[in-house]
């Protein structure tokens, strides 16, 4: 069995990148942390319109207390921005106008138009704008694209029991996100065409869903997002002409059925079987270790506002599809409203 390991050596000379947090809820509390023990970061204040809360996490990740959003842009090289994603364009874009580089938790903003803009202005500014699609920086992804680069068919399923955190958004743009950021790095062919189906239960936005997706190139994907489970499952299975995997990232083991590599399958005419699993991984530190790269060695941001940007507008396809099929659903008597 093969152990993958995708730790990272943190040990760079030269000055720190001053960072600033805008945001102190459940990630921002994490990405504060996060900057305070990595050394390629000092963290210098965190900001959030709830005064009290900034202060504790503030006093756990003991920094200072910004007291609006342009006193923390003025001390800092690069601000966090982990806010609800209705806030991500208005913080984002004072940033960048300041010339600060900007990580900005997904989506990368609410609309296309938004995410074009943020994309425009980084150009224009030459600031980095990368996108915390955290699982880019996984040892998962990492093992996934390692082996496979042709798909041709995908199905990834996410689904967790429910939590009240998160539900200002739809499961789209909360959980199904990952995975349609996940398939399109894997697949280099534009979208065809999207047929989803979603239902609200437990929130005001769609709950549940499942989304079928066709590439140009013929390639298929389903993916399916829940956060109304009685349990929490991640799955990805691929069929493609190097083979077939399956990763379950909650066990943290993928299986390869294959002709490269592992132990030979009897009677399968050449065909070998890879067992894959990855030790423990700090994938939020390796995002921050990308971003601190990108804005003090120039390095190449892994995910950019472009990446950004075809994630979001693939879930809100995703989203459009689910009211065309509500309508129809509707007209034809089968749902109520």
């Amino acid at each position: 069995m093969t152990i993958f390991n995708r730790s990272k050596n943190t040990n760079h000379p030269g000055p720190a990148l001053r960072v600033g947090v805008i945001g102190a809820g459940h990630f921002g509390r994490f990405h504060a942390l996060k900057a305070l023990s990595y050394p390629r970061e000092e963290l210098v204040s965190i900001y959030d319109t709830d005064i009290v809360r900034a202060g504790i996490v503030a006093k756990e990740a003991q920094c200072g207390v910004a007291t609006s959003i342009e006193s923390l842009i003025e001390t800092v090289d690069a601000v966090i921005i982990a806010t609800p994603a209705e806030h991500h364009f208005r913080m984002a874009q004072a940033c960048l106008q300041a010339r600060r580089h900007v990580l900005v938790e997904k989506p990368i903003a609410a609309t296309i138009p938004e995410a074009e803009a943020l994309i425009h202005l980084a150009d224009e500014q030459g600031c980095v704008l990368q996108v915390g699609h955290l699982l880019r920086h996984s040892s998962e992804h990492a093992a996934i694209t390692a082996r496979i680069s042709r798909p041709l068919y995908i199905e990834a399923t996410r689904i967790a029991p429910f939590k009240p955190r998160g539900t200002d958004v739809s499961v789209i743009l909360d959980l199904m996100i990952h995975d349609l950021d996940l398939v399109l790095s894997l697949v280099d062919s534009p979208i065809a065409e999207i047929d989803a189906l979603g239902v609200a239960v437990s929130s005001e936005h769609e709950d549940i869903a499942n989304a079928r997706v066709r590439f140009m190139n013929g390639c298929v994907a389903t993916i399916t997002a829940s956060r109304i489970s009685l349990k929490t499952e991640r799955r990805m299975r691929v069929f493609s002409e190097e083979g077939y995997l399956s990763a379950d990232f909650m066990q943290r083991e993928l299986t390869m059925i294959g002709r490269e590599h592992g132990l030979p399958l009897p009677g399968t005419g050449g065909y070998r079987r890879e067992a894959v699993r990855w030790q423990d991984h700090d994938t939020l530190l390796a995002e921050h270790e990308a971003f601190a790269a990108a804005c003090l060695d120039k390095a190449p941001i892994l995910v950019d506002g472009r990446a950004g940007l075809r994630a979001l507008d693939a879930a809100l396809r995703v989203s459009a599809s689910i009211q065309e099929a509500k309508s129809r659903m509707f007209l034809s008597g089968l749902i109520r409203s």
